[in-house]
């Protein structure tokens, strides 16, 4: 307890204001301080964060996060990643995870920053499971909780739903249950497919359904359906998260890259201010892979201004420029152009969207593992005759050059 006497209030909080009261919890709990002095390192930290980042209410959840969240689907040091403390410097305190991001490391390094820092009750922690059917609905949010050293999650998804019928009313009292158990506190689901509109517009009349984080980018502000959801969903108070805001193109191309800085901020900062400037929305989940990256949306978020004009007409020229490039997930339209053997079993947008982890994303090696471990007759595109699903296309890809692709590269 020597260690203690050495920090005394006066130079906590002058390290407080230097770096932030997140990173000065964590090292206190390193470090052994007294309860004293945790006290007011959480006191700071909370005022510290209120007056930074930027926060709104979560819906019907009723609590408060930040408009720029953590999310998870990279890399992660599973001993001490320090991504995490710089986050929560910035005041970013919502983790996204799921049970299968990054092969399990991501809870786990949030379980070991948690387990070395005591920090969970001022942490949000999202988790998802990919598996809808209740049974393993429950297996995998214990499985969660274990990797991530924590009796709760404060949200847990249904991962990347497509079907409205995995809603039903054993999964609801399945819900009910866990909640019942306090293993989760809220309830809700991700989507990204060509259906979003039809999901949110569901969420809206699902009351059990508390929060939906969806797949929202700058080519979408203007969707006459999809905003008329996102109403109905503001509407029934379920809380509204963005994810995958940057859409990126699926072509190896270049042509985003001259649009790069768009006036103050760089092309990537101004398309997440584009998607704060919604109010509708409480926030969006941004892959922040490096420090820089942390540092540079934080400040996009704390900055209050809205775009100028030169931002928003690049983002407008730069949508306009790669709109022939960016699959927007509705292969419904594409595979009503295929054969029936292989419209059955070519999955267009998700074959296109783990060229896009590839090509945008940098995530080469894990586009590989997503693709290969696909059925093989999801794999198998030689000689198959991808014309009449360009053609449906309302988007212009060449349909059939980027399958083939994604079959060169992926394999």
């Amino acid at each position: 307890m020597a260690h203690t006497k050495l920090i005394t209030r006066r130079q906590l909080l002058r390290r407080t204001g230097v770096v932030g009261g997140g990173v000065v919890l964590a090292e206190a709990a390193l470090a052994g301080i007294s309860k004293a002095a945790w006290a007011l390192a959480a006191e700071a930290q909370e005022q510290q964060l209120a007056a930074a980042m930027p926060r709104r209410t979560l819906g019907k959840t009723g609590r408060s996060v930040p408009i720029l969240m953590q999310g998870g689907s990279m890399a992660w040091n599973t001993k001490w990643d320090p991504k995490l403390p710089e986050s929560l410097k910035h005041g970013i305190d919502y983790f996204d995870c799921a049970w299968n991001y990054s092969g399990g490391t991501n809870e786990i390094a949030l379980g070991s920053f948690l387990e070395r820092t005591q920090l969970r009750d001022k942490l949000w922690i999202t988790s998802k499971a990919h598996e809808h059917d209740p049974a393993s609905f429950e297996h995998q949010l214990n499985e969660s909780l274990s990797r991530l050293k924590t009796s709760y999650v404060d949200m847990y998804f249904l991962h990347g739903l497509a079907d409205p019928r995995k809603l039903d009313k054993a999964l609801e009292a399945k819900v009910a249950e866990l909640k019942k158990q306090k293993k989760l506190t809220h309830f809700g689901f991700s989507c990204h497919e060509g259906n979003v509109a039809e999901l949110l517009t569901l969420a809206a009349k699902t009351p059990w359904v508390d929060s939906v984080m969806f797949r929202y980018n700058f080519r979408q502000y203007g969707d006459k359906a999809l905003n008329q959801a996102i109403d109905a969903c503001a509407k029934a108070k379920v809380g509204l998260i963005a994810m995958k805001t940057q859409g990126s193109a699926v072509s190896f191309e270049s042509a985003w890259q001259k649009f790069e800085q768009t006036g103050k901020w760089t092309k990537h900062q101004a398309v997440m201010k584009a998607v704060w400037a919604d109010e509708r929305l409480s926030g969006a989940v941004s892959e922040m892979d490096s420090l820089e990256k942390i540092r540079q949306n934080a400040e996009a978020a704390r900055d209050r201004q809205k775009l100028g004009a030169l931002d928003t007409e690049s983002l407008r020229r730069y949508a306009a420029a790669t709109r022939s490039l960016a699959c927007d997930g509705c292969d419904h339209h594409c595979r009503s152009g295929l054969a029936s053997d292989a419209a059955g079993a070519i999955p267009v947008a998700t074959t296109l969207r783990y060229l896009m982890y590839h090509d945008s994303y940098g995530k080469k090696n894990e586009a590989r593992a997503l693709y290969q471990a696909l059925p093989e007759a999801a794999r198998r595109v030689e000689g198959v005759d991808f014309s009449s699903a360009s053609l449906a296309c309302p988007n212009g890809l060449d349909v059939g050059s980027l399958v083939q692709r994604a079959s060169r590269v992926l394999a």
